[in-house]
């Protein structure tokens, strides 16, 4: 994004171990507060934080409005990451793209609105969170997010945590979001979750996807009827929506057009979503553009088919690490 000439300027906490990482508070030209971090390479990367500040992430940008990763960039300027044109970014609409974060409910599997609360929720800087392993952060550009339940969250899923969120961005230009869920509850309660990313690509009908072969899934579009992967790469011929179940190995996308391949590596989520919404779903939406299908494709880390349980006190964490690679 382009900033204007009389912006301010505030140095803010951030946890970041590469040399020369620099982190400061910006306003845009349509005065918009932005986080920017910067490490020697350039790679860039945008977060949204709230309705009126944005983060930007060495090699990406990071909203404090839904704690979502909106840009991911390549050392080249190359975008990574797909957001569509009519992507509305207002609340309490959900950004159409990025990765928006799905939880404490994945889709309309539960009570509340589609995919949860915390993709409409404002998040914060955290100034001092708990300690993760040195190895988590070392040599990353990272900011760290924390989500409480509001009131009205507390009236609709009356479950009292704290979400912590580390996005880093590391020396090779890999983004890692690293969550832990906290119960500060009295009793236990169950949720779900997403890494719901859309990844830019040429052309759905040209890419393809491993790692998936043999595995059990859902399908959404059959009332949720369970079939195993028959085939040894996916490719895409028509509206697809997918909970692939009990992932373990890492899962590739394959853009020979654009000769580079995406690689998802996870823990602590067992499930792989494969959705894109085609033609007709496209049109459908408002905001989303009528041809815009051919450009994108979500894989998301993720807990569906067995919501995860936490008792008073205890602490979930999970990891989704995405890197992007040279393939002829």
């Amino acid at each position: 994004m382009n900033n204007s000439g009389n912006e301010n300027n505030l140095t803010v906490p951030a946890t970041a171990t590469a040399t020369a990482t620099a982190v400061e508070v910006t306003k845009d030209k349509n005065g918009v507060n932005q986080v920017v971090l910067t490490n020697p390479r350039g790679a860039y990367a945008r977060v949204t934080i709230s309705a009126n500040r944005r983060i930007l992430l060495f090699c990406g940008a990071v909203s404090l409005y839904g704690g979502q990763v909106l840009s991911w960039k390549t050392d080249r300027g190359e975008e990574l990451l797909f957001t569509s044109s009519k992507a509305v970014f207002k609340p309490p609409h959900a950004v159409r793209g990025g990765i928006p974060i799905c939880f404490p409910q994945f889709g309309k599997r539960g009570m509340l609105d589609n995919h949860g609360f915390a993709r409409n929720r404002i998040w914060v800087i955290e100034e001092n969170p708990p300690a993760l392993n040195p190895s988590d952060s070392n040599g990353n550009a990272s900011i760290d997010l924390l989500l409480k339940p509001s009131e009205d969250d507390l009236k609709t899923w009356p479950h009292s945590f704290e979400f912590r969120l580390r996005i880093s961005l590391g020396a090779d230009g890999s983004l890692t979001l690293m969550s832990r869920i906290r119960n500060i509850n009295s009793k236990p309660f169950s949720f779900s979750i997403a890494y719901h990313t859309y990844f830019s690509i040429s052309d759905i009908s040209e890419v393809r996807v491993e790692g998936l072969e043999t595995l059990d899934y859902l399908d959404n579009l059959c009332n949720k009827e369970r079939f195993t992967e028959q085939g040894d790469a996916l490719t895409f011929e028509a509206e697809m929506d997918r909970v692939y179940l009990n992932s373990k190995d890492p899962v590739a996308i394959f853009d020979h057009e654009r000769k580079r391949t995406f690689v998802i590596r996870k823990e602590g989520l067992p499930d792989i979503v494969v959705w894109n919404p085609w033609e007709k779903k496209s049109k459908a939406m408002v905001d989303f553009g009528d041809e815009e299908y051919k450009q994108m494709l979500c894989i998301d880390g993720a807990a569906v088919e067995n919501p995860i349980t936490l008792k008073p006190g205890e602490e979930w964490r999970g990891k989704l690490e995405l890197s992007v690679l040279p393939s002829s």
